[in-house]
């Protein structure tokens, strides 16, 4: 299911990432679950996605989520 906002989101992503990642992983995590509206794993799918754009912009370091350097 779409989450609406952060607090939405499962315990564990909002436990870990901060918040400009968790607005990151809702946004990705609900286009892909739209993109993916006939898929049997369509909740697996929109999951694996919007883990995968957090990473594109934060890296764990330890047990924190940080953001990545960019490049300007």
């Amino acid at each position: 299911m779409p989450y609406r906002t952060n607090i939405d989101l499962p315990p564990a992503v909002r436990a870990h990432l901060p918040s400009h990642a968790q607005d990151i992983y809702r946004e990705a995590f609900n286009h892909a679950f739209a993109a993916h509206a006939e898929d049997e794993r369509q909740e697996e799918i929109a999951h694996r996605t919007a883990w995968a754009a957090v990473k594109r912009s934060y890296a764990k370091v330890g047990d924190r989520w940080e953001p990545l350097p960019h490049d300007h």
